[in-house]
């Protein structure tokens, strides 16, 4: 028994290796997307917005998630393997370019730590099984949703509806849950978001929140079903709130500054992946 325990404490130690460092690169291909799927989606609205005005689109360079290669964003030296290591070539460098000695932004090792920390945490949760690699693509998702729609109050469908469309797919066979209860937590969980937003505009003439928001809800609804609508709700509301807060005492936001709710969401929704039952019981004790 004891060399049975040891051999399975052994087998988790390497899972938890190989799923940090594939992690850790994951958060490093993360960091390009997050910067250039903005812009690649930007450059697609001005060459329709061209189209439709049947006037010659823009010329503009070959620009992808692989072309061009990575540049330093101060003086477009172009990296090379040895700065993109991830993490450690931050480090090793101090934070600062090799070639101009600017200052490189502490958001691009944080992302990729923080996509180490929680695949790890999925790693924890749910051990070598089918459930994790699941955990792993939806909690990279949700990272990249989340840094888009803090930069740019925008969730992309690139990312929502692969969301959305992975959600039902994982399910078909119960992975999380019964493909029922998949199909009615995305229809739910896209029908609340819609009906509040258009009950705010009708009330206040104003805005509220995007479609990308209810896309990411009716996602949350397809990988864990109608039952979880209600507490990601609440929960994000409460996140939501904590931020705006915890933003305004710092005075890093205004009252005339929007703040994304797709962030809140997303945690909400990730915190629900590792600790839903618990969260569910804990609901229904407090609401009964």
């Amino acid at each position: 028994m004891a060399v049975l325990s040891q051999w399975l404490t052994q087998d988790m130690l390497s899972l938890y290796i190989i799923v940090t460092l594939l992690s850790l690169l994951v958060g490093s291909f993360l960091n390009v997307v997050i910067y250039r799927l903005p812009v690649m989606l930007k450059r697609e609205w001005q060459q329709e917005c061209a189209e439709l005005n049947n006037s010659p689109a823009p010329e503009q360079a070959t620009f992808n998630i692989c072309t061009p290669r990575s540049r330093c964003s101060h003086c477009q030296h172009q990296l090379s393997a040895l700065d993109n290591i991830p993490l450690l070539s931050w480090l090793m460098l101090r934070g600062r370019c090799r070639y101009c000695q600017e200052k490189v932004s502490k958001r691009y090792p944080l992302v990729e730590l923080s996509t180490a920390i929680l695949s790890a945490a999925a790693v924890w949760r749910f051990g070598a099984s089918p459930e994790l690699l699941a955990a792993l693509l939806f909690t990279w998702l949700l990272i990249c949703m989340t840094m888009i729609d803090v930069d740019h109050l925008l969730l992309p469908d690139n990312l929502t509806l692969s969301l959305l469309w992975l959600g039902l797919l994982i399910n078909l066979n119960g992975l999380f849950i019964p493909l029922s209860d998949a199909v009615i937590g995305g229809v739910i969980g896209y029908g609340i978001l819609w009906s509040l937003y258009w009950a705010f505009k009708l009330a206040t003439g104003k805005e509220g929140m995007g479609y990308g928001d209810f896309k990411l809800l009716a996602a949350l609804g397809a990988w864990f079903g109608w039952q979880a609508i209600l507490p990601i709700l609440l929960l994000s509301s409460v996140i939501g709130s904590v931020i705006g807060l915890s933003l305004m005492a710092s005075r890093r936001l205004n009252a005339q500054q929007v703040l994304p709710f797709g962030p809140a969401l997303a945690i909400a929704g990730w915190v629900y992946l590792i600790w839903g039952k618990p969260l569910i019981n804990w609901y229904w004790s407090v609401a009964l």
